[in-house]
């Protein structure tokens, strides 16, 4: 079974802090009355309460509810997770980078695992690697980087995912809110048209709310993806920095191989080439 790595550690912990932060929250807000006197729009006649908000919105109101909750618990804890700090620590790259000048590999490994981060991880995946020549580090951190963005991008999917369903979620706690209006609407004897509007009133509440949770949902997660993207391939460049000392060393030691010139061996006496020998002239018989 694969070992979590101590960075996906700390985010798992931070993410349960805050939900259950959220949780209480809600609990809290859910416990108290709202009320307010609205001065425009449709609102303007009466005082609104969570509650009556509540009643108008349903089943469907309280599910937009929750899912705003884990919008703002999701966008604290990647406010917090998403910091140039956190992804990559101020001082990591100079000293893994001295450790190496010094050829003391286990101490810049020993670095990486004492400051979990992003950047450490593409360090430690780099330094694993050293043996087999600067082509293989460069694919390992390349890979690594890889990897750990794509964990990143997952983590900020939900708020893509809360922002897509929570209008449709809206609309359709709207549409479910006209059919009834129109149904109480048709069982009236002397129905009067006035007499359709609260019912189509407490049915837009939902497309509301779901419009209020999916914008800045989305906002977010397109504000997150962009931080994501810079942070990452700052990382990458930071990370090849640190080996840049390595990857010269290399190619220098193979320019001296290639221009080294061979050493000729003198020739001695024995591999000196020797005269043929004259040929015997053979006596014609008289």
């Amino acid at each position: 079974m694969r070992s979590l790595h101590p960075l996906d550690t700390r985010l798992r912990i931070r993410q349960r802090f805050f939900l259950i932060a959220a949780l209480a929250g809600s609990i809290w807000f859910f416990s108290g009355e709202f009320a307010e006197a609205a001065s425009t729009g449709a609102f303007a006649a009466e005082q609104t309460n969570i509650r009556q908000i509540l009643d108008d919105a349903g089943l469907i109101g309280i599910v937009l509810i929750v899912l705003s909750v884990a919008m703002l618990a999701l966008i604290v804890e990647h406010l917090i997770s998403f910091r140039r700090t956190a992804l990559m620590p101020s001082g990591l790259a100079e000293e893994v980078h001295q450790s190496l000048k010094q050829g003391q590999i286990n101490q810049a490994k020993q670095i990486c695992q004492e400051r979990p981060s992003f950047l450490s991880h593409v360090l430690s995946s780099g330094l694993e690697e050293m043996n087999y020549g600067y082509t293989a580090v460069e694919k390992s951190m390349e890979d690594s980087s890889t990897e750990q963005s794509a964990r990143l991008f997952r983590k900020i999917e939900f708020l893509s995912v809360i922002g897509t369903i929570a209008p449709m979620l809206g609309l359709l706690g709207t549409v479910w809110g006209l059919m009834i209006a129109f149904q109480e609407f048709e069982l009236k004897t002397k129905p009067d048209i006035s007499d359709l509007a609260p019912g189509i009133r407490k049915a837009m509440v939902t497309t509301l709310m779901g419009l209020s949770v999916a914008v800045p949902s989305l906002a977010a997660f397109a504000l997150f993806r962009t931080r994501i993207d810079g942070l990452v391939a700052e990382s990458s460049l930071m990370a090849e920095h640190v080996f840049s000392d390595f990857k010269h060393s290399l190619v220098q030691r193979e320019k001296r191989l290639s221009t080294k010139p061979r050493e000729s061996k003198p020739a001695s006496a024995q591999d000196a080439p020797r005269p043929a020998p004259a040929r015997a002239k053979r006596e014609e018989p008289s």
